[in-house]
């Protein structure tokens, strides 16, 4: 895969921002970004379960208001809210911890149609070890993913995409988002010494330079 880094990592928005959930501290992790495609598509490339595959993961379970979804290898959880084509949003269960998920699609003034992710978290041991990159670099690959699925249509990008983020430009993508995020903790007020201790572990994991079974994966 022939990808510019420097301009798909410019391509997202990146903010950190303070929130109280269910009673206790929060944090909110936002990403955001305009494809070069239709409101109704775009929203049919992210909940329709035979194209979901092609750019991220399988995913089963009852795909509706109410419903509990699963994805293959990952998180599972509700959905929460599914009003088309506008507004989806479920928890996301993973390893024993749960947090939300929120997507909003929007017109662009621009053109095409412009995502904006929502991931929040509970502030717990994980988030004061990694900070917002713990979730916010796998967001972006995400995203990335499904950028370049509805450029070419390809019906694999998903496996090609894995396999690309385990290459030298791969990861030189993942240490350009653990920093941008460190770059949104600061903005939000994080101390900045903090802010990059995080961003270091939180690349230093996805890289593939701390033992894998050290139960301290960066992810939610």
């Amino acid at each position: 895969m022939n990808i510019d880094i420097t301009r798909q990592l410019g391509l997202i928005t990146r903010s950190v921002a303070e929130r109280e959930h269910e009673g206790k501290p929060a944090r909110a992790v936002v990403a955001t970004r305009t494809y070069d495609t239709d409101l109704e598509d775009l929203w049919d490339a992210i909940t329709n379960p035979e194209r979901l595959p092609r750019w991220f993961l399988p995913v089963t379970g009852e795909l509706r208001l109410g419903g509990r979804y699963q994805l293959q290898g990952n998180a599972g959880g509700l959905v929460s809210r599914c009003e088309k084509p506008h507004h989806l949003a479920v928890t996301w269960e993973f390893g024993g911890g749960v947090s939300w998920v929120d997507v909003r699609l929007t017109k662009d003034p621009s053109g095409g149609t412009r995502l904006e992710l929502e991931h929040l978290a509970h502030v717990e041991a994980h988030w004061e070890k990694f900070g917002p990159g713990a979730v916010g670099v796998g967001w972006d690959l995400t995203l990335l993913g499904l950028g370049l699925y509805v450029t070419s249509g390809a019906a694999d990008t998903a496996k090609a995409g894995m396999e690309w983020s385990m290459s030298e430009p791969g990861k030189a993508f993942m240490r350009g988002s653990s920093a941008a995020w460190g770059q949104a903790a600061i903005a939000s007020g994080t101390d900045r010494a903090v802010a990059e201790a995080s961003a270091a572990a939180t690349t230093a994991f996805y890289c593939g330079e701390v033992p894998t079974n050290s139960g301290e994966a960066p992810t939610s």
